[in-house]
């Protein structure tokens, strides 16, 4: 005599109904946008799925930035005055000197409760240790031209506090921290009849 197993009726809906989420999600999934770039003729293969970038790489970003846009450029300026000493009249901003005290021995980008440095207690000393012109010459791009030098000495004092939580946890604690900065501000001065604050035709 042979037996015939009836299917268990809530069993049969079960697998339909995770077949049909299935294919729901699916669906969803190939009709939004994090996937490649669905609607297009091209394809740009695993880097036109979502990333995740850490906070510290896009901040570094936009600090590198921050300093080509304020610092790095050498401007180009108008002719120095007949008769009168040229003497550079902009020193190095505080936030220019952390900048380069940060490159030179960076805080930034510890690992929370396991190391991490602090910066305290900031106190900065500008000394202008050179100031000079160089003879008139022609410069590509700009043309007839001075380079003026002006050389800083920067001195910061600064408490620096560096917390280590693996695989011993202490403290250390440097009280009288030093560093020196030397930063170069250089800009052009134009040589001959020039209007100031513009340049010439290329």
């Amino acid at each position: 005599m042979t037996t015939h197993a009836i299917p268990n009726k809530s069993r049969i809906s079960r697998v339909s109904r995770n077949a049909t989420l299935c294919s729901l999600a699916l669906l969803a999934f190939a009709s939004t946008g994090c996937y490649g770039l669905g609607g297009t003729n091209y394809n740009l293969g695993f880097l036109g799925y979502p990333m995740p970038v850490s906070p510290y790489y896009q901040h570094k970003q936009e600090e590198k930035f921050w300093k080509k846009e304020r610092y790095e450029r050498v401007p180009i300026l108008g002719p120095t005055t007949a008769g009168g000493p040229a003497v550079a009249l902009d020193p190095p901003s505080d936030d220019e000197v952390m900048h380069a005290l940060e490159t030179a021995r960076p805080v930034q980008g510890g690992i929370p409760l396991l190391w991490e440095t602090q910066r305290n207690g900031v106190r900065i000393i500008k000394e202008k240790i050179a100031d000079y012109i160089d003879p008139p010459r022609f410069y590509p791009l700009i043309g007839p031209a001075q380079l003026h030098h002006a050389h800083y000495k920067c001195t910061v004092y600064f408490d620096e506090r560096t917390t280590v939580g693996y695989p011993v946890p202490h403290t250390l604690h440097d009280r009288e921290a030093i560093e020196v900065i030397y930063i170069d501000h250089n800009h052009f001065h134009m040589v001959g009849d020039t209007e100031p604050y513009t340049t010439p035709n290329l």
